[in-house]
């Protein structure tokens, strides 16, 4: 059974209508899964907002009150981030989505949903792209505190690279952070490259996969058959936290990958499948996605692929990158390989 946490609140995390980040898709994606018959195999559940003692153990105290300065007067979080009135109560609510969500998997659910978050942009100190506070990484801490939870597992498939999660957890090997995303020298926030992969404690457990814009299917489904299986069989998992961006379809206005609708199906079987043979807990978090429609569907067959339903099909693309890529994942297997065994 999956659990989903969904507000109809969610609506007011707005940040205008000449914004690319508009407030009802959250609601739109719950009404789509109920005309697909989705939530007949999910249960919903409602959030509160995160205590702000939850959203510090990991954002600095100043600019927790910096978002609630802004919540207040309007404003500027950042150049492409306007701060309407009331944010700091909707960002508060998308990481008590996010908590609860986690929650859930620790009362019978395998399998958990937030239909807003994956904020991961968010760092400790400043933000921008969109996010206010990393709730990806605010349910990390708060499992931590509850529980006897001590190894996580992110994967990250936004098509923009999680700068934000990467500078939080860049020295901690308790987080195993994998991202997958446009290459940073054609894309917002213009990081993630294969060279950075934590520092300290936490080296090697940062990994970073940049794709060439135009890549499709073919691509993805190699780099993460190649790369991820390994490191959740070494890493062993105790929760894993699949940050479900589908910016990275063919249709969204704000990036360059060509994947199709059957990818989001796929890929999230098989992260499935990987949570079943490690830990049996996966929290899927709906990050994001520009063009409202393809958006929807994208999220709905991932719901399909942990319910069992079929999923919505659509032409599929030629991927012209596959060589390059594969160019690009031996170069970061033999950077990994002191910290992973890629020479098996």
């Amino acid at each position: 059974m999956l659990a989903i946490t969904h507000h109809r609140d969610y609506k007011k995390y707005d940040l205008g209508m000449d914004h690319p980040l508009i407030g009802d898709k959250p609601e739109k994606t719950i009404e789509f899964f109920k005309e697909k018959n989705i939530l007949s195999y999910a249960d919903l559940f409602e959030p509160q907002k995160a205590a702000e003692k939850d959203i510090s153990t990991v954002h600095d105290r100043d600019y927790i009150q910096l978002v609630k300065h802004l919540s207040r007067t309007g404003g500027m979080l950042a150049l492409d981030t306007p701060a309407p009135k009331g944010i700091y109560e909707a960002a508060a609510l998308a990481c008590g989505g996010s908590i609860l969500a986690a929650e859930k998997l620790y009362t019978g659910y395998n399998y958990s949903m937030n239909t807003l978050g994956g904020f991961h942009h968010a760092s400790r100190r400043n933000s921008s792209g969109f996010c206010f506070f990393n709730d990806i990484a605010v349910s990390i801490e708060h499992i931590r505190g509850e529980k006897k939870t001590r190894r996580f597992l992110i994967i990250d498939l936004d098509v923009h690279h999680g700068n934000g999660t990467q500078d939080i957890y860049y020295n901690d090997p308790s987080v195993l952070n994998i991202s997958f995303h446009q290459d940073g020298r054609t894309l917002y926030p213009g990081s993630g490259f294969i060279h950075e992969i934590g520092e300290g404690d936490g080296k090697g457990f940062t990994v970073n996969m940049p794709f060439l814009p135009g890549t499709g299917n073919e691509s993805y489904f190699y780099a993460f058959e190649e790369i991820v299986p390994i490191l959740v069989e070494e890493f062993k998992p105790q929760l894993i936290i699949y940050q479900a961006g589908v910016d990275t379809h063919h249709s969204d206005p704000l990036a360059e990958i060509n994947l199709t609708l059957l990818f989001y199906f796929n890929i999230a079987g098989k992260i499935k499948k990987l949570a079943k043979e490690s830990c049996n807990k996966l929290l899927i978090l709906l990050g994001g996605g520009y063009n409202s429609i393809s958006s929807i569907k994208a999220y709905y067959n991932i719901a399909a692929a942990l319910v069992d339903k079929k999923p919505l099909f659509e032409e599929e693309i030629k991927d012209p990158n596959l060589g390059k890529t594969k160019k690009k994942v031996k170069e970061l297997k033999k950077i990994l390989d002191p910290f992973w065994g890629f020479k098996r």
